[in-house]
């Protein structure tokens, strides 16, 4: 049972394109962290992507395929 609940709270792996895309317009807000399953997310959004650099920090990240979702899976 609680193994079904595990898998049930796994988040879905992202496309690289479209996380590209979605932390280039939406990344002050952490849509993309969101996503991925982070759960630091709201830091972005409080912070409107630090004012810009976090953003663009993880967009690069997203990019280059050094961001990974938050348990570890690679974006697809």
């Amino acid at each position: 049972m609680l193994l079904n609940l595990i898998i049930l709270m796994e988040k879905q792996v992202q496309s690289k394109i479209a996380m590209s895309l979605v932390s280039f317009f939406l990344g002050h807000l952490g849509v993309h962290r969101y996503l991925m399953g982070y759960s630091n997310w709201w830091v972005q959004l409080i912070t409107f992507g630090g004012l810009g650099v976090w953003q663009l920090f993880d967009f690069i990240r997203i990019i280059t395929g050094n961001m990974k979702m938050a348990d570890g899976r690679e974006l697809i």
